[in-house]
């Protein structure tokens, strides 16, 4: 059944939702407050959006238009209706396309600024389903990801990810074989105690620059409280 929710807390901003598909993660909330956005940025790209909380998000930061890549047309249709819904027609274009075949057609024509994927973590799939494909790389991997995000970025262009800890020297060599430098990494952990979970990522196309590791994000405290910057970021303040 659809449903239209609050985003977090997040002011003038609803999406709508359906429990039989994915629904949107923590971890495109915290990529979002992680992109930073320049005066000189003119195109932005969402790779697999879901059902678009990463545009929905950088709406309230930016006017620039977002294209919103996604291949299952059940969630394009979810996130068209949320687009409708808080009048985002001019700031967000969203694609119903598989993003191997968009950049083939869009590597020569349009160049972007920014590109951003909040990518499935895990290998392939024997299911199929909606959920899974969102969780998996049923149809798009780790390679192909960044291959496509190369054509798309103009030179010194930035690349946002999130990923899982997991497959971290899988990324940096994946993105380091296609010229791509390592400019800023953020850990997210549960609590100060425990391993990171995720990473946040910028990667420059063709750059050349000094890595950044920053501080770690910590999502609670030793008590369980939520911790004063994650509930910024939570609650729209940040």
């Amino acid at each position: 059944m659809q449903v239209l929710n609050d985003v977090l807390g997040y002011k003038n901003r609803k999406i709508y939702q359906d429990e039989r598909y994915f629904k949107f993660s923590l971890d495109g909330v915290l990529l979002s407050n992680f992109i930073s956005i320049k005066l000189t940025t003119k195109k932005i790209i969402d790779i697999g959006t879901g059902t678009g909380i990463i545009p929905l998000l950088l709406s309230l930061r930016t006017k620039v238009k977002i294209d919103a890549i996604e291949i299952q047309k059940e969630l394009c249709e979810l996130f068209e209706k949320t687009i409708k819904h808080n009048k985002l027609e001019n700031n967000i274009n969203l694609v119903n396309d598989d993003i191997k075949e968009f950049s083939k057609k869009n590597e020569n024509l349009n160049k972007y600024d920014i590109v951003i994927s909040n990518p499935p973590y895990f290998k392939k799939s024997k299911n199929k389903t909606i959920k899974d494909n969102a969780r998996c790389e049923n149809y798009l991997t780790l390679e192909e990801l960044v291959s496509a995000s190369k054509k798309l970025l103009k030179n010194s262009g930035s690349l946002y990810l999130v990923y899982d800890v997991s497959r971290f020297t899988e990324v940096i060599k994946l993105l380091s074989d296609n010229n791509f430098s390592i400019k800023r990494i953020r850990y997210v952990h549960d609590n100060i105690s425990k391993e990171a979970s995720i990473f946040l990522l910028e990667a420059i196309k063709n750059g050349k620059t000094t890595t950044k590791i920053m501080s770690p994000f910590i999502l609670f405290e030793k008590n369980g409280i939520m911790t004063t910057t994650y509930k910024n970021i939570y609650q729209g303040k940040e």
